[in-house]
């Protein structure tokens, strides 16, 4: 097995996580990035507000989601895309709970998916002033993206990831977790308490 993961990132509609309204994939194989992929998606009902601090940040407005499918319907896609890979992302908590606060609230089954958080890979390859995804992005040599874009994001966390892996001498992501003393968590199985609406 080689260095394989896929690298991802949702943005949000409000301060609710399960208010996904944009995700970005990176698929990396035998530690190069062979696709990735993004697209805009509407975000579950009673979590679709747009708060005017969250467009500031990512630019999506109500507007440029309204014929984007729903969480459920492109909930598809993001598996079919990831497989049975594990998961990587620049504050991997935020990401996973987009995942799993967005199916909460429509019910759907997350995938109980593994994964790695490069935000504490960097914090432990890195001697940076801050740890933010375009600071350590250039540190690994990947300069220049669309931060708050989703699929640049991802696609920028996949080369730190790739770049921490070589740096450390290791084959894969869950041996890069270990050799830096991070444990490689699992999503847990849904509960049933509804989210309160935003």
């Amino acid at each position: 097995m080689g260095l394989d993961f896929t690298a991802i990132d949702f943005e949000t509609a409000n301060s609710s996580s399960a208010s996904a309204c944009a995700v970005g994939l990176a698929r990396v194989r035998d530690g190069r990035v062979v696709a990735t992929d993004g697209w805009l998606i509407r975000p579950p009902a009673g979590h679709d507000r747009f708060f005017e601090l969250n467009i500031g940040i990512h630019g999506i407005r109500p507007e440029h989601v309204l014929d984007a499918k729903s969480w459920s319907d492109q909930l598809g896609d993001i598996a079919a895309f990831v497989g049975d890979d594990v998961l990587v992302a620049h504050n991997a908590g935020f990401d996973m709970a987009v995942l799993r606060r967005a199916c909460d609230a429509t019910g759907d089954l997350c995938p109980e998916y593994r994964y790695v958080c490069s935000l504490q890979v960097s914090r432990k390859t890195y001697e940076l002033e801050s740890y933010r995804l375009p600071l350590v992005a250039a540190a690994a040599g990947f300069l220049d993206f669309a931060h708050h874009d989703a699929t640049a994001d991802a696609l920028a966390c996949a080369h730190v990831m790739i770049d921490a892996a070589q740096r450390a001498g290791a084959y894969d992501v869950v041996e890069l977790a270990m050799l830096l003393g991070l444990r490689v968590p699992q999503i847990p199985a849904p509960t049933s308490v509804p989210l309160p609406l935003i």
